[in-house]
């Protein structure tokens, strides 16, 4: 871990900016026409706090009391979620930190340590960053107590970075330019917690008096968020989240379920008060609060997170309540509920080439979710299983291979309901995939339309963690596809599947399209059939030269 925790030395200098003062025109809320005739809509400034609180164990909150995080969760969301582990990366606070920041996750931004070498910032900036490049009158702050925060992990273009030699300093800070100055978007960073669990260990009386005194910390900045002059006139998003959390012996950087486990709270528009969730993961803060000042992530930017307010359910979330307990899987609490062989509506598995026997948990395709799956055998990649959310459809030929079974090898097919496509059109396939490779395996994706034969559409023969997007010509006259997902192995690694989609498109007449900076152009690109009727009064097509989505007006 990095030097000196327990004395919170830490980096107290400043990058010089301008700070803005305080001024309350330029909160002056503005009037639109309303639905109604004479009524009139406020539109307010939006505002961001993201809290980060390093080393929080979120398991310990209870015990721990925290009243201002929990009024937080209360008139917010709460939604915990897993971190990578090696060999990804360690769950430590360079690579925590930095993805909570980018909104991607370690093997995009290579910070796998708290030395930052190698760290691809350039490709992958923080969140203030790309703010201040898309709207550069923005005024952007960051005060963190660890000095990595202010002085790498968040980079020069950020108009004020400052450092504190201890969290009341950084408390004290922030607290002050809430205040005094007119911040927009603000990162608060915390230390004192992670050095209470590297000293003690989250069982000891002390890391929880530091909870406890973080939540002090945090009710303060609250309270300068709310005591602003023009508070009423502002549109403020509020997060608080952790990049690991610790043992109860102390320390991190494994893969433990009490090292790995993270939390997203937010409040704010569009977060239900008291509202739980299972599919947030902590990538999700950095769009989320781009999305809040209405900067739309340009795919170019590669980002694995999503704005919160645009995820939704697949069919395999909905097996949540019926996962049921360990069978043969011994290791895991008697208790924990994550599994079911009993694909959901639609969706169907196909056992007839599966021996008899095996591991009753991973005969075949099964959905579960992380904590339960992944912590059947730690140090096996399991963990880098980072871009599913919620449940997943996961082929496991290692661990059903560790029960006797019959002769052969694990074959199993997962297979899709019959999707909605155009005929003579195209068709976007999207899934998220973690294909791990350990010893003879191989993991195929077939479509087949209305029923016809089945074609090869991706073949996986070595590792690959990503949100894969295939395109694919649809037939003419074809009006269903069904995607096929076979996994063959023996006592190899797995495969895993979430988020499946298929999205057919249609040509439509060409229609003027007005883009950024006014530029326009004929658009012949394809309408989206499958979102809502209302898209087919637009097209979406991509100007050359300018970046992002170009929409019919």
């Amino acid at each position: 871990m990095r030097l000196s925790r327990s004395v919170r030395a830490a980096l107290a200098g400043t990058v010089a900016v301008a700070v803005l003062p305080l001024a309350a025109s330029a909160h002056a809320a503005s009037d639109k026409a309303g639905g109604s005739a004479g009524a009139a809509a406020v539109t307010k400034r939006p505002k961001s706090l993201v809290i980060g609180i390093d080393g929080a164990t979120f398991a310990k909150f209870d015990k721990a009391k925290m009243p201002r995080v929990k009024g937080l969760m209360a008139a917010g969301m709460t939604s915990t979620s897993n971190l990578y582990a090696n060999p990804m990366a360690p769950t430590s606070s360079g690579p925590g930190w930095s993805t909570i920041a980018t909104g991607t996750w370690p093997d995009k931004h290579k910070v796998v340590d708290n030395s930052f070498n190698g760290a691809r910032y350039d490709l992958y900036p923080d969140y203030a960053t790309r703010l201040e490049g898309a709207q550069s009158s923005l005024n952007t702050l960051v005060v963190g107590t660890w000095s990595p925060i202010p002085g790498t992990v968040f980079g020069p273009g950020v108009d004020t970075r400052l450092g504190g030699v201890s969290d009341a300093d950084t408390t004290a800070t922030a607290v002050s330019k809430l205040t005094t100055t007119d911040a927009d978007a603000t990162f608060v960073h915390l230390d004192d917690v992670d050095g209470a669990g590297h000293s003690y260990g989250t069982e000891h009386r002390a890391y929880l008096d530091a909870l406890n005194t973080a939540d002090t910390e945090i009710g303060r900045i609250l309270d300068a968020v709310t005591s602003r002059a023009t508070y009423a006139d502002e549109d403020w998003q509020i997060i608080v989240t952790a990049d690991h959390g610790h043992m109860p012996s102390g320390g991190h950087g494994g893969n433990t379920p009490a090292e790995r486990q993270t939390f997203v709270i937010a409040k704010g528009a569009g977060f239900t008060p008291g509202s739980v969730r299972y599919d947030v993961k902590v990538t999700d803060i950095a769009p989320t609060v781009l999305n809040h000042f209405g900067v739309t992530p340009d795919p170019a930017w590669q980002l694995d997170g999503k704005p919160i307010g645009t995820l939704a359910p697949d069919a395999f979330d909905a097996l949540r309540p019926s996962l049921g307990t360990r069978v043969d899987e011994g290791a895991l609490s008697s208790t924990l509920k994550g599994w079911t062989t009993s694909a959901p509506t639609g969706w169907t598995i196909d056992n007839s080439a599966m021996p008899t026997g095996g591991v009753t948990e991973w005969r075949g395709w099964s959905f579960a979710t992380d904590e339960f799956w992944t912590n059947t055998d730690l140090g096996q990649s399991r963990e880098t299983n980072v871009r599913a959310r919620n449940v997943f459809a996961v082929a496991d030929s290692d661990e059903w291979d560790d029960k006797a079974h019959g002769a052969g090898q694990f074959d199993s097919t997962l297979v899709s309901p019959a999707f909605a496509v155009t005929g003579g059109a195209s068709a976007t396939v999207s899934y998220a995939t973690n294909y791990k490779v350990d010893g003879p395996q191989t993991g195929d994706v077939y479509i087949s339309f209305d029923g016809g034969p089945q074609q090869l559409l991706q073949s996986y023969r070595a590792d690959r963690n990503a949100v894969e997007r295939l395109t694919v010509a649809v037939p003419a006259g074809a009006a269903t596809a069904r995607l096929s997902f076979r996994y063959t192995g023996t006592n190899s690694a797995f495969w895993t599947i979430d988020q499946v989609a298929l999205t057919s498109w249609s040509r439509a007449p060409a229609r003027q399209c007005h883009g950024p900076r006014r530029v326009s152009a004929i658009c012949n690109d394809y309408v989206n059939m499958s979102i809502s009727a209302r898209v087919l009064s637009r097209c979406s097509c991509f100007v050359p030269g300018v970046r992002g989505e170009v929409r019919t007006r």
